[in-house]
């Protein structure tokens, strides 16, 4: 039975903790990932927007104890696409090690580490034999080659996005890993651009994000691929090209994948992605499951997921993703576009 890999954030001091949504779907949880504040990952620092370093850690912690208490594993991510300088250091690897120590030490002891780092997955195997390196969807591995080159630094592995819809070739990925003794992860709600141009542009400016904010940066222009393409409406079409897996779907990806990771770092509403996929059904704008979720992009319009038509994982998971030549997902945007201010004008 598929169970939920979600992601850790800290969650303003008047809203419900994060440990607290994680008791409440402890049945469909089987892990929480994290960042080590001021540390670089895949995600701006969970102290971008606080001053106050101690406390902050302090409330991770106490939340993680919790977290692990509820017999939820820890994955740690170490999963920046960048280290700069300090790539092959001693240097980082002292770092790792200090902060699986220091999590050990209070009993938040770390069962997976998630990087994009072959020094780090380098590290944890020496020093920590225990722990499961598990291959970040960072790093774009979808073929069985990939793996295999890699095969004796990680012991599972994200599969690159842009496979998920594609459940035959799943199943040839999941064949070499059963035999190799590996393990594979599937991201269910990643809203970002299938075969995004600009990933790794994106993912090494996230890396370098404390010193960009400190720049003179070029006024006026956007850097990222899809809000750019987003300011056309002929686009819109695109997010419905993802590599999204709508909750009503994921039932196809049992006996695939044992664990499911959902994007709940800087989701604005965390328990609400969390609910959805554990009911496994969602009323209302699909865009809002996702991270990014691009709804203001589209805005007053939305995705109405209840629209979608009964044969929409049947054909987008077997489909030759040509999208050029095929005219499918434009004539499903027709039906599930809906513009909410036409509603506004009758409140």
């Amino acid at each position: 039975m598929i169970k939920y890999s979600v992601g850790y954030q800290l969650c303003p001091p008047e809203a419900e903790s994060f440990a607290e949504i994680v008791s409440a779907y402890r049945e469909s949880i089987s892990e929480v990932f994290f960042a080590w504040p001021e540390m670089p990952s895949g995600r701006g620092d969970v102290l971008e927007h606080s001053d106050k370093t101690q406390d902050v850690q302090q409330r991770m912690e106490t939340e993680l104890k919790e977290i692990k208490k509820m017999g939820v594993k820890l994955d740690l991510l170490f999963n920046a696409n960048c280290y700069g300088a300090e790539s092959l250091s001693e240097k980082l690897a002292d770092k790792v090690r200090s902060v699986i120590e220091h999590l050990d030490s209070i009993d938040c002891g770390v069962d997976i580490v998630t990087t994009t780092s072959l020094a780090i997955a380098h590290t944890v195997k020496k020093f920590y034999p225990q722990i499961e390196v598990r291959a970040s969807v960072n790093m774009k591995i979808g073929t069985v080659k990939g793996m295999e080159y890699v095969s004796d630094l990680f012991d599972s592995f994200h599969i690159q996005r842009d496979y998920n819809r594609d459940i035959a070739y799943l199943k040839e990925l999941k064949s070499w890993a059963d035999k190799n003794g590996k393990k594979l992860i599937l991201l269910a709600n990643s809203g970002c651009f299938a075969h995004c141009s600009g990933q790794i542009f994106h993912d090494n400016n996230v890396a370098h994000e404390s010193e960009i904010c400190k720049m003179q940066n070029i006024e006026g222009f956007n850097p990222y691929v899809c809000w750019r393409s987003l300011k056309r409406k002929s686009n819109w079409v695109k997010l419905l090209q993802n590599t999204w897996i709508r909750p009503e779907d994921i039932h196809n990806y049992e006996g695939l994948f044992d664990t499911v990771k959902l994007a709940t770092r800087i989701h604005r509403l965390p328990g609400l992605v969390i609910d959805a996929y554990s009911r496994r059904r969602y009323f209302g704008n699909v865009l809002d499951l996702f991270e990014p979720t691009f709804s203001t992009s589209i805005a007053p319009f939305i995705i109405d997921n209840s629209a979608f038509p009964k044969n929409w994982f049947d054909k987008t998971s077997t489909c030759d993703k040509m999208c050029y030549r095929c005219n499918y997902c434009d004539e499903v945007l027709k039906k599930v576009l809906m513009n909410t201010g036409d509603f506004n004008e009758f409140c």
